[in-house]
């Protein structure tokens, strides 16, 4: 068995046997928001802490790889969206899910253990600048599809107050917050003691088995249950047309090997819960949202070794 295949194979089946674990009974499902609020809260900021006072971003091109991987998310959205509410007939809010479902690839929960298995350390701060950016962005732009398809308020919120609900929301979160701590400590050029080393190291190396075991017990949670045709339609969005262009426009970019893979790879991966926290933000589509996700992440176990083989015959 090629090692890649071994990878993929390993970090999928964490995400199974977090699934069976709640199907059969043995661990409530509930289980999983609390392992998902300690990987997301704890474990993957403290990572994400650590590789930034360490890591080289040098020749990674964070341009290119930021112009090439936010271009297949705004085909991919706008695709989703068309999709969504063209041959199938949904309304604007619904069509938002569709978008977010079919761009919203999950790059803390699957893609920091995925990309840590398949491209090691060198693999992951790529991403990681990849995250940086993709926390903001789609967060920023789910608040404003939200305030133009969500419901209509008596009056329309103040561009002032949408930029005080952002930054908070920004603020707020672990995930920058781990990046700005670690980039900030790297400035001060003082080295981490070596007993807040051990406290970071013990946390920080459990944050990707954690996090894919959540992430199978918080399938278990979502489920199938309707929408089926709309799903699929939206996967195949997500699984081939975003990872196709990425796979494009790293190659006209002249990506380095190393940056095409990753932007390849993250583009590939499926879609995370944010798609389904939108629909109950806007109380449509939560059916689509959850069985998109879950198809989504059965079927890139295929896709993502494709896609990964692939990109490798184009990059080397």
């Amino acid at each position: 068995m090629s090692p890649l295949v071994e990878t993929v194979l390993f970090v999928f089946g964490l995400v199974a046997l977090g699934y069976f674990a709640g199907a059969t009974g043995y661990l409530r499902v509930e289980a999983g928001d609390a392992l998902s609020a300690f990987a997301v809260g704890v474990a993957l900021p403290l990572l994400l802490f650590r590789t930034m006072l360490g890591a080289d971003f040098q020749g990674s091109a964070p341009w290119a790889l930021w112009a090439t991987y936010f271009s297949a998310v705004t085909v991919a959205w706008t695709a989703g969206h068309l999709t969504t509410t063209r041959i199938f007939g949904r309304d604007g809010q619904a069509g938002v899910v569709g978008g977010v479902s079919s761009a919203f690839s999950n790059l803390v929960l699957l893609g920091i253990p995925f990309m840590l298995g398949v491209f090691g350390q060198e693999g992951f701060e790529i991403l990681s600048l990849i995250v940086s950016v993709h926390l903001p962005t789609m967060m920023m732009a789910s608040i404003i599809l939200f305030q133009l398809f969500g419901p209509k308020r008596s009056e329309p919120m103040h561009p002032i107050a949408l930029i005080s609900d952002f930054l908070r929301k920004i603020v707020a979160n672990p995930l920058i917050i781990g990046i700005v701590a670690g980039l900030a400590w790297r400035a001060t050029g003082i080295p981490l003691p070596a007993i807040a080393s051990r406290f970071v190291d013990a946390l920080a190396n459990v944050a990707g088995p954690v996090a894919l075991f959540a992430m199978g017990l918080g399938l278990r949670k979502f489920g199938i249950s309707g929408n089926i045709r709309p799903a699929i339609a939206l996967t195949g969005i997500k699984l081939f047309l975003m990872p196709a262009v990425a796979l494009l426009l790293a190659w006209l970019f002249g990506l380095p090997p190393l940056p095409a893979k990753v932007a390849v790879a993250a583009a590939g991966l499926p879609s995370g819960v944010n798609s389904y926290l939108i629909a109950t933000q806007f109380g449509t589509g939560q059916a689509l949202a959850s069985n998109q996700m879950t198809i989504a992440t059965a079927c890139a176990v295929v896709t993502l070794a494709f896609w990964l083989t692939v990109a490798t015959m184009v990059f080397g």
